[in-house]
């Protein structure tokens, strides 16, 4: 790809971004959105679980294949791709008829944005090579999943009491139409050097196994451990074929010698943690501030603001401090503020009392905001340019299925201990086990954070990156083929 001026790099990283501004607004809207929908559609607890899961689901599971498409075939095309599908998917969600068919749109949503977020991350480290540059591009990255957290209640809230909770998906359509035209007319094309193969029989097994394991979690507090125990023995044989097969493939679908660098380890796992703790707290939040506490969409989205406004301001300077001083700091700052906020509504009842709440959900902000750029940046700094795509691929993957294990283990420890009789006597108590889980979530991003950010990581790493970087790969780059 050729040099591009400061001007059209920065139109590109916005252009980059609107694209995760309609994917991220997505979640804090349709959330806000649940307890509507919840009694329009006659849904059950685990049936709100699959209105998010089913997006956040098959994205995890297309992201990888979307990645090596795009470093393959082009990543403006695939891009360009997916902004129509998302966008005609939205229209679709909202004339769905029942659950079922917003299920099915939803799903159809995700298909459209596998093909954007790994995507524009690819296109942004392969804009921004100056590693500083590369940094800050991405806390500008991370601080759009801070607006959307923002404006998805405060919009999500105006639309619900306004218009209904159909108008949700109003928003995603001049955003995703104005970025394919400017898409069009000023992103480059780009692709990898040495084009990956596709990986047929990998994409199955992870759709089998996130998919399979979803199912169980979610289904198990109805359904029956007897009933889900089959889903649970079918994902572990996809993840035992997965580590079978992979490694024998010229080109795998998922590049398990990535893992053998510690930093990008331990960013997989901590993006998990980090994502599971939001689909969990925004899924338990949501509900209780309407459901429980009665109040309004439109106030509900006031309250979550404490969290969003802290996202958003927080995530810049997570990108400067990753750029200047590396990804340790922000990682510890990022899991300490976790682990405290979800002790203190496991612990304390934080949502019992207006101040302990509001404390809640800045820690919880603070804590997020931090944790963003380190993930991305370890994720992708330390790999070959050639293979950004897929590396990207692997660090949103990580993200998708951590939310989406967070809603489905979160969602089914309520379901348990929650009564449809006295809802609002239960919850709390329901809630709790919940919150220690989101507790446990920070904890692990403080840890793995202090241990994956030592010298000796960084080791592993470039071992790990001269190890991918073939010859021919190397000398592809140098003449710019």
């Amino acid at each position: 790809m050729p040099e591009l001026t400061h001007r059209r790099r920065m139109l590109v990283l916005a252009i980059c971004c609107m694209s995760l501004l309609i994917v991220s607004i997505d979640n804090t809207i349709l959330n806000v959105a649940l307890p509507s929908m919840q009694r329009d559609l006659h849904a059950s607890t685990s049936g709100l679980q699959w209105a998010i899961d089913a997006y956040t689901l098959v994205l995890a599971a297309l992201l990888m294949l979307s990645g090596s498409t795009a470093d393959r075939i082009g990543r403006k095309r695939v891009f360009m791709t997916g902004l129509v599908i998302f966008t005609v998917g939205s229209l679709l969600c909202s004339l769905a008829p029942g659950l079922s068919s917003l299920v099915v749109f939803r799903m159809m949503q995700a298909v459209g944005g596998s093909m954007l977020n790994p995507v524009a991350m690819s296109i942004i480290t392969n804009t921004f090579t100056d590693p500083r540059e590369r940094a800050r591009a991405i806390g500008v990255w991370g601080a759009v999943v801070g607006i959307s957290m923002a404006a998805g209640p405060l919009v999500g809230g105006l639309l619900v009491e306004s218009v209904g909770w159909r108008s949700i998906f109003w928003v995603n359509l001049p955003v995703g139409l104005a970025a394919l035209l400017l898409t069009l007319r000023f992103v480059p094309e780009s692709r990898a050097p040495k084009a990956r193969r596709p990986d047929p029989l990998g994409q199955l097994m992870v759709i089998v196994l996130f998919g399979s394991l979803t199912y169980a979690i979610i289904e198990a507090p109805n359904a029956g451990l007897t009933s889900v125990l089959p889903f649970a023995v079918l994902a572990l044989a996809a993840l035992i074929g997965l580590l079978v097969h992979e490694p024998r493939r010229t080109d795998p679908l998922i590049e398990l010698r990535f893992f053998r660098s510690a930093p990008f380890s331990g960013a997989t796992v901590i993006a998990i943690s980090a994502f599971a703790a939001l689909g969990g707290f925004l899924f338990l939040s949501t509900l209780y501030l309407q459901n429980v506490r009665g109040l309004s969409a439109l106030e509900a989205g006031l309250w979550m603001l404490p969290m969003a406004v802290p996202t958003f301001l927080c995530a810049p300077l997570s990108g400067r401090l990753v750029g200047s001083r590396g990804p340790r700091l922000p990682l510890l700052i990022a899991g300490g503020a976790l682990t405290v906020s979800g002790t203190l509504f496991a612990a304390f009842e934080a949502e019992t009392s207006d101040l302990t709440l509001f404390l809640g959900y800045v820690l919880f902000g603070i804590g997020f905001g931090f944790v963003n750029a380190p993930i991305t940046n370890t994720a992708v700094s330390g790999m070959p340019r050639a293979q950004a795509g897929v590396a990207a691929a692997v660090a949103s993957t990580s993200r998708q299925l951590g939310q989406t294990l967070g809603v489905a283990v979160v969602g089914a420890v309520l379901a348990t201990g929650v009564s449809a009789s006295s809802y609002r006597d239960t919850f709390v108590s329901a809630a709790r086990p919940g919150w220690w889980i989101l507790a446990a979530c920070g904890f692990a991003v403080l840890v793995l954070g202090a241990v994956t950010s030592g010298r000796w990581a960084h080791r592993t790493a470039e071992r790990t990156a001269e190890r991918l970087e073939s010859p021919e790969v190397r000398e592809a780059a140098r003449t710019g083929a």
